[in-house]
């Protein structure tokens, strides 16, 4: 079924930035109830998992909006909508992490947290790893690169100390296709 739940009535701007856009829309529910709906709508976006003679690559930083240091795959996205995601990835893989990857494998792709947020990312496998030099932007001044191994890399995800959802889905979208592979 494939009929709307959901009537948008009026739709308004309430924030933009270069990043993203907010938007604040009066709905009317299949139930005759009426509503209110905000959404932040962002440009696409992409996750890389690198593995290399069987150490996983993460970057370390500080996320503002929880206020402490994570630790995560690369990712991120651009202020701009991306005609190629590998592109998109490859960027996002050099700058955060000066790494090069001979092989991008895509993975899948994801609604990042749709219930408030309209932003897709892209999963990328890359392989053939070669280090260059980062390229960080000022967001990511504080940015460490971190190696583990994958026993290691999934046990962070396993006591919590790994809780970035994009990560977690990455990591599952991977052993999906690597079963497959076998």
């Amino acid at each position: 079924n494939h009929t709307p739940s959901i009537t948008t009535l009026a739709s308004r701007e309430v924030y933009r930035n270069h990043w993203m856009r907010v938007r604040e829309d009066e709905i009317l529910r299949s139930n005759g109830e009426r509503g209110v709906y905000g959404v932040v709508e962002k440009h696409d976006a992409a996750i890389i998992l690198q593995i290399d003679q069987g150490r996983v690559w993460l970057v370390e930083q500080f996320r503002y909006t929880i206020g402490e240091r994570a630790l995560e795959l690369p990712q991120g996205s651009w202020e701009m909508e991306v005609e190629n995601p590998e592109e998109l990835a490859r960027g996002e893989l050099k700058e955060e992490t000066g790494l090069e990857a001979a092989e991008m494998t895509c993975l899948g792709e994801l609604w990042i947290a749709y219930g408030f947020t309209r932003q897709k990312q892209h999963v990328f496998l890359a392989t053939g790893l070669r280090h260059t030099e980062k390229e960080p932007d000022a967001e990511e001044h504080d940015l460490m690169v971190r190696s583990f191994t994958v026993e290691e890399f999934e046990e962070m995800m396993r006591n919590g100390v790994i809780r970035d959802g994009c990560t977690l889905a990455a990591w599952g979208l991977y052993l999906l296709w690597k079963a497959r592979q076998e």
